[in-house]
């Protein structure tokens, strides 16, 4: 039996939830030509909406560069390029608390490789880690080798929407432990960032004794400050952290709408997404734009067929509202972090906000590397140094 992705989530579930809970079956994406056909017909069909011209994107996404970019998706954009490459990997659907549970896994050809979950965020997909593949599961001889698990969360990609609430990190991270027992991996190390960051974390708390280790990028609970900084402490900051904060503050006071829209009322942007690829790709394209930093276009900082890919993966799979809810859960959730024992790593790529004396009060720090490039997406942008990062850290714990 194999399931391909299509958007015909309610008879996928049926199909699911009839599995007996240990089933792994082997899945491929496969979007059906109809749904290219639609994509198509409802970007040249857009209508655009009138701005303030002359702001560029302080109001958000520009219409002239959506135009633009939309009219790529529509007629440049080769989907079936990036259905290959992911179909290059063994992937796998499960069953785990009543959600279905979509996943790569790569073994690596090396003796002794370490597990490795790799938890991506919003607005992310498995194919964020596509550049990491090769070189963590097939490194030069002396590097550490990996055996790769990169889920999709459940209201994430071809995963598809969770069949109920709750879906919180804590609950993810639960899942995912049991993922990591179905495949027979006593040990195992987890890699997160932005919200994967919150589920790597939480890992290392839900299943302690077999985590043995986590890292993570673009770190924000538990690794920032919470309430105003004391005024005391200011003079001890780094003038790096110094930035942080400042970039903290700026987010809170003017980047922020999203995290509060999706946290509080999803169904209501739901429609929009479900409707729209234009909306789809306005609402992802100005985080990128946002938080992929640096100078220069932003097509210099990420790729864009591989930001567009990700874009298209919420689209057919009609996950753009119900990625939102894990706003919604991480802001109603009964589950507060804990003191994590789990060694933990953080690495900071430039516009990430997390400051080593604030991580300290909740996860216990082995290893903080600070950088002046890359991005919030570094398996996109910086793979070599994420790889490095990764390598130099559960190489040492292993």
């Amino acid at each position: 039996m194999r399931y391909s992705a299509t958007a015909a989530w309610a008879r996928v579930y049926a199909d699911a939830i009839a599995m007996f809970d240990e089933d792994l079956v082997p899945f491929q994406v496969e979007i059906p030509p109809a749904q290219l056909r639609d994509l198509r017909r409802r970007l040249e069909e857009t209508r655009w909406p009138a701005q303030v011209p002359g702001v560029g994107w302080a109001r958000g996404a520009p219409v002239e560069y959506l135009r633009e970019l939309a009219g790529y998706w529509a007629g440049r954009f080769d989907w079936r390029a990036w259905e290959r490459r992911i179909n290059a990997y063994t992937q796998y659907v499960t069953v785990v608390d009543g959600a279905r549970i979509h996943f790569l896994h790569i073994h690596s050809r090396h003796p002794g490789a370490i597990p490795l979950l790799l938890l991506h965020g919003w607005p992310g997909t498995v194919l964020e880690f596509l550049e990491v593949i090769e070189p963590l599961s097939d490194p030069p001889d002396g590097e550490p080798a990996f055996d790769l698990v990169i889920p999709s969360h459940p209201n994430f990609g071809f995963s598809g929407p969770a069949p109920d609430a709750g879906w919180d990190s804590h609950r993810i991270a639960c899942a995912y432990a049991e993922l990591m027992r179905r495949l027979g991996y006593p040990r195992y190390a987890v890699h997160g960032g932005d919200f994967g960051a919150f589920i790597a974390p939480d890992l290392g708390r839900v299943d302690a004794a077999r985590v043995i280790g986590v890292h993570v990028n673009a770190a924000t609970l538990g690794f920032i400050p919470h309430g105003p900084v004391p005024g005391d402490i200011v003079p001890a900051l780094t003038p790096a952290e110094r930035k942080r904060l400042a970039h903290l503050a700026e987010f809170l006071s003017d980047g922020s709408g999203y995290f509060q829209i999706q946290g509080t009322r999803p169904h209501t942007l739901g429609f929009a997404l479900a409707d729209s690829p234009a909306g789809q790709l306005a609402w992802m394209v100005e985080k990128f734009h946002a938080w992929t930093g640096g100078p220069g276009p932003l097509e210099v900082r990420v790729d864009r067929d591989h930001m567009l890919a990700t874009v298209a993966t919420y689209w057919f799979t009609n996950t753009g509202g119900s990625s939102a809810q894990l706003y919604y859960e991480s802001l109603h959730s009964p589950h507060l972090p804990t003191r994590s024992t789990t060694p933990t790593a953080v690495a900071n790529f430039a516009g990430d906000l997390a400051i080593r004396r604030y991580a300290e009060q909740l996860n216990t720090i082995a290893r903080w590397t600070d950088y002046e490039v890359g991005g919030h997406f570094p398996a996109m942008q910086t793979p070599g140094l994420l790889v490095t990062d990764l390598r130099e850290f559960f190489g040492e714990l292993s």
